[in-house]
């Protein structure tokens, strides 16, 4: 079977390898200014000559590690950190026999040169990455630089992988075929989906004929069992020397990678997934870590606050705060508080507005609310008007990070799953906050919130964090 994969993914790599090669020697050209200064390589002497040739060596061995611990191969590139991580690990390698071979040697390298070149070439090398990943980002957003993918297995599980990639955006994938195996097609079937005309493929047609009508690059199997015994394999030797990428789907869907172990039983591979993580978003690590940073942020963001608390009052009658009673940490009920952003008796009049709502399931949303205030228009643009949360984390009643607070209106309506929302506290900023805002459905905010609870750690928490802060400043989904 003859296929070459899609061309862009050589040109990201040499493009790639160029600006590494790029970084190193502006790294090791620095450390070595930084070391002796201009004049002793304008002098060309001894210290310059060894010095030019040891960053000679020092960046194409460096590069050379980058290249051997695969820091360019297309499975990594885009998302997820393994890409940042090869990258260290070649840092770290390269360091260590440099100095290893400098104390075979008995060379006196200069440990300034070496506390200048390394950190540096590694922040460079990362931050390259990050810029091309960026980069990357738009390109696949505009439909560019991505991979054709067929879908083998049924269509229940093909639609949701579909629609799983084309929510993502990102992910440089997209579905153009799904080939069924063991069953005929119907006559000009598609995958029932708004919007995306998938062709569903099966006996009439070989794995050939599938992988050329989806122009695919890609293929991920979604169930084993349509393939047959040792169906697998017999793919995988199929596919051998075609350029074709093949991807095996677990059917886990939003579970964190730290809780998936692939184990060997009995000669097979088997996915282990660990209990859901809910319990230790209660330990005595989180609540420190909670009421330190509210503490900390009322400290340095109350001259604002009280800024804040003029302004509410001198252009609108009625309280400074509004509290609204919330749903928390296993059905108990707080008054959540945030700074007023309407004129008062506005949740009397939500009933006359119900046929402008933009939000979805029991949540009212409204992007031109009409009892909004001018002041409130602009403290909701960057959500200022959740200060006054952090005395509710200070009380015990939120936390930092966590699943959107609930009305008990909502919690009424929950059903299935959806109350394992109230396992840990609600947060002032979550996953829903960093991931859309009020721009999601309710079944995204529900999925996200679930995602939280079941996959939490402290890592996970100072990444949405540090999230909520850029999302904040860009305003994206705030009303």
């Amino acid at each position: 079977m003859r296929h070459r994969g899609p061309e862009w993914r050589n040109t990201y790599a040499t493009r790639a390898a160029v600006t590494d090669a790029i970084v190193l020697v502006l790294a090791t050209a620095v450390a070595t200014v930084c070391r002796f200064g201009f004049e002793p390589i304008r002098s060309a002497g001894h210290y310059s000559s060894t010095y030019l040739l040891i960053s000679a060596i020092i960046a194409v061995s460096w590069w050379l590690a980058l290249t051997l611990y695969g820091t360019r191969e297309p499975k990594i590139v885009g998302e997820g950190v393994d890409e940042y991580r090869r990258i260290i690990r070649a840092t770290f390698v390269t360091f260590g026999c440099v100095a290893i071979v400098s104390l075979l040697i008995k060379s006196d390298l200069s440990r300034a040169y070496l506390a200048v070149a390394f950190p540096l070439g590694l922040v460079g090398l990362l931050l390259g990455r990050k810029l091309r990943r960026k980069w990357l980002a738009k390109e696949r957003q505009s439909g560019r630089r991505t991979s054709n993918v067929l879908v083998i297995g049924g269509t229940r599980t093909a639609k949701h992988i579909t629609a799983t990639i084309d929510r993502s955006g990102t992910s440089g994938y997209r579905v153009t075929g799904v080939w069924v195996p063991d069953r005929l097609e119907s006559l000009n079937e598609w995958l029932d989906l708004p919007g995306r005309f998938v062709p569903v493929l099966g006996t009439s047609r070989t794995l050939a004929d599938a992988l050329v009508i989806s122009d695919a690059d890609t293929v991920i199997v979604s169930d084993t069992e349509h393939l047959g015994h040792d169906g697998l394999k017999s793919l995988a030797w199929e596919l051998e020397g075609a350029d074709i990428d093949l991807m095996v789907s677990p059917n886990v869907i939003d579970v964190a990678g730290p809780r998936i172990h692939l184990r060997a039983v009995a000669n097979m591979p088997l996915l282990h997934l660990e209990e859901p993580r809910y319990a230790a978003a209660s330990r005595w690590g989180k609540v420190v870590f909670d009421r330190s940073l509210a503490t900390l942020v009322l400290l340095v963001f109350s001259p604002l606050a009280v800024a804040v608390m003029i302004g509410i009052k001198l252009t609108s009658r009625g309280p400074v705060f509004y509290r609204s009673t919330r749903v928390g940490v296993r059905g108990e009920t707080f008054d959540m508080l945030k700074f007023r952003t309407m004129d008062v008796g506005a949740d009397q009049r939500t009933s006359e507005l119900l046929s402008s709502n933009d939000g979805a399931g029991p949540l009212f949303k409204m992007k031109d609310d009409p009892r909004v205030t001018s002041v409130g228009r602009l403290l909701r643009r960057y959500s200022i008007d959740e200060l006054p949360q952090l005395i509710n984390v200070l009380k015990g009643e939120m936390s930092m990070v966590g699943p959107r607070p609930p009305l008990p209106s909502e919690v009424e309506a929950y059903e299935g799953n959806i109350g394992k929302r109230l396992l840990v506290r609600q947060g002032i900023t979550g996953l829903w906050q960093v991931s859309g805002r009020s721009d999601l459905t309710w079944e995204e905010s529900v999925r996200l919130d679930l995602d939280y609870v079941e996959n939490w750690s402290m890592a996970r928490d100072l990444q949405i964090i540090w999230r909520t802060v850029r999302a904040v400043m860009q305003t994206k989904g705030a009303y």
